[in-house]
């Protein structure tokens, strides 16, 4: 009977057992897993450890390179949207032009400065924005021949313009200051003959995108209206040209954008991107992209591949517009 007593007094402990039973099967558990874990830690590491500093910076470039090549599948695209525009100075006369280079590396931040569309040869350089708006000129260039227009374009460190009264389009190296190349655009209308609506001596535009270099223009074989031709920057020969059907007189500005052509319907208040002609498919479409001509003429509209931005001279003011494209994705089927 007393020990019956004593089993009674025992048995509240069983359950107590039980549990003990239950975690000290957990805290091995947790051991485990503990231990796991240490082995994980060590194997990371250990491989962190088995790299210098060199190896991991390699690592590094080696995968912003593939990051880099993954942009590349989306540099082209469709104009969608026109915004802005955002002001960046007010300076000079109603015309004129300004340019970064879109070939230029990232720390390379020069801007160029070409007031007015004729009778002028002086070319202004900054080295950065910054410098650009509070005026301070870090070179000037004394051209050898005055430009017509004011579609000048620099690209891969050499001024691309239309030497005045003619059609030949003359390429200077700012690093040398010598002109490099100089070669007569073929039946291209010069002087006024067909510039763009404003006038201005706006007949030959040179322009550049991420494909190359490029010259709109309007020639009489053609009836006045645009002609597209890509250019090799080296000696300005024509690779290929395209016809249009868009009459030069009635465009008020025009951009190349992955090797399409985007032209204004006017260089006033209410312009829009109203046609645009694919040189990679031959064929053209009618648009309708406004865009804010907030100060009333703008007298030269260039795209720059580098910043997705158009640059423009608008009425003595000088703005950027930036650009929503619509991206197809390349893939390695593509040709």
């Amino acid at each position: 009977q007393e020990l019956k007593e004593k089993m009674d007094e025992l048995l509240p402990l069983i359950p107590v057992l039980e549990q003990y039973k239950t975690d000290a099967k957990l805290i091995t558990q947790f051991k485990e897993e503990i231990r796991n874990l240490s082995t994980v830690l060590t194997g990371i590491q250990e491989e962190i450890g088995a790299y210098d500093y060199e190896e991991l910076h390699q690592r590094v470039l080696s995968l912003e390179t593939r990051l880099r090549d993954c942009m590349k599948k989306l540099t082209c695209g469709k104009l969608m949207k026109i915004t802005g525009p955002i002001t960046v100075k007010i300076s000079g006369t109603r015309f004129g032009a300004w340019m970064t280079d879109p070939l230029a590396s990232e720390k390379n931040n020069r801007v160029w400065y070409m007031d007015s569309y004729t009778n002028n040869k002086i070319v202004r350089e900054y080295k950065s924005i910054a410098d650009f708006v509070s005026g301070a000129e870090s070179r000037t260039y004394n051209l050898p021949f005055k430009w017509a227009g004011t579609n000048h374009v620099v690209y891969n460190g050499s001024l691309y313009f239309n030497k005045y009264q003619s059609n030949i389009i003359i390429k200077y190296s700012f690093d040398t200051g010598r002109v490099l190349a100089q070669r007569s655009l073929e039946y291209a209308g010069f002087h006024n003959v067909y510039p763009y609506t404003w006038g201005g001596f706006s007949d030959i535009d040179l322009m550049a995108d991420e494909i190359g270099l490029w010259a709109v223009y309007a020639t009489n074989q053609n009836a006045g209206n645009i002609v597209i031709s890509q250019l090799n920057q080296d000696t300005l020969e024509v690779l290929k040209s395209w016809s249009t059907g868009y009459p030069k007189r009635s465009a008020g500005e025009s951009f190349m954008i992955c090797g399409t052509l985007y032209v204004t319907n006017s260089h006033l208040t209410g312009a829009k991107v109203y046609y645009s002609y694919s040189t990679k498919t031959s064929t053209y479409e009618y648009t309708d992209i406004p865009f804010h001509n907030q100060y009333f003429h703008i007298s030269m509209l260039d795209y720059n591949a580098r910043d997705r931005a158009l640059y423009a001279w608008n009425n003595g003011h000088q703005v950027l517009f930036n650009v929503t494209l619509f991206h197809v994705i390349k893939t390695e089927d593509d040709t």
